[in-house]
C-alpha cells in the first residue's frame, strides 16, 4: 500500500509542482528560496494528506494555500526591524515582458499574489477566498486595487520607455 501512495504522490507532485513554484516565484522572487518553499509545501501535504478536504476546495487551491502560508512564514522569519521590503522578482525576459514583470514587481506582494492567482491561474473569486483565507469582499477589493495599481504603474512605465 505504501508504494501505491508514493506513486499517487509522485503523480500529484508532477502535476502541481510547476504551478506552485510559479506562484511562489511571484510571491518570493529568489529561485533558490522558491524551490525550498515549494518542497516544504509538498512535504507538508505528504505528512498530512488527510488535512485536505475535497468538500472545501480543489487540490490545487489547497496546495496554493499551503504555499502561501509557507511563503508568509518565510517572510516573517526574514524580517528584521528597519529592513526595507524586498524588491521582488527579477526577470530574464526582454521587451514588453520585462516591462510587465517590472510593473508587477511594484505591486505589494498581497496584491501581486491575488492578481496572479486570478488572471494567470484562473481561480474564481470563491476559490481565491479559500486559498487566501480571506472574505470574498476582501478578495474582490484586493483585485480591484491590484488592477488599478498595475494600470497606473504600467502607464507610467510605458511613458518613460517610449
Amino acid at each position: 500500500m505504501q508504494q501505491d501512495q508514493a506513486i499517487a504522490f509522485e503523480s500529484l507532485y508532477n502535476s502541481h509542482f510547476v504551478p506552485v513554484r510559479n506562484f511562489l516565484r511571484i510571491y518570493l522572487g529568489d529561485s533558490a528560496i522558491v524551490e525550498d518553499v515549494a518542497q516544504d509545501t509538498f512535504l507538508q501535504f505528504w505528512q498530512s494528506p488527510n488535512a485536505f478536504d475535497p468538500a472545501r476546495s480543489n487540490l490545487r487551491a489547497y496546495l496554493f494555500g499551503i504555499a502561501r502560508k509557507k511563503a508568509a512564514d518565510w517572510w516573517r522569519q526574514q524580517e528584521k526591524p528597519g529592513d526595507a521590503a524586498p524588491e521582488g522578482v527579477s526577470s530574464l525576459h526582454t521587451g514588453p515582458s520585462l516591462l510587465m514583470s517590472d510593473a508587477l514587481q511594484q505591486l505589494e506582494p498581497d496584491l501581486r499574489n491575488v492578481l496572479w492567482l486570478r488572471e494567470v491561474e484562473g481561480y474564481s473569486y470563491d476559490e481565491l477566498a479559500a486559498i487566501l483565507g480571506l472574505p470574498l469582499g476582501t478578495v474582490k477589493s484586493r483585485l480591484f486595487s491590484a488592477r488599478e495599481q498595475l494600470r497606473r504603474v504600467w502607464q507610467t512605465t510605458t511613458k518613460e520607455n517610449l
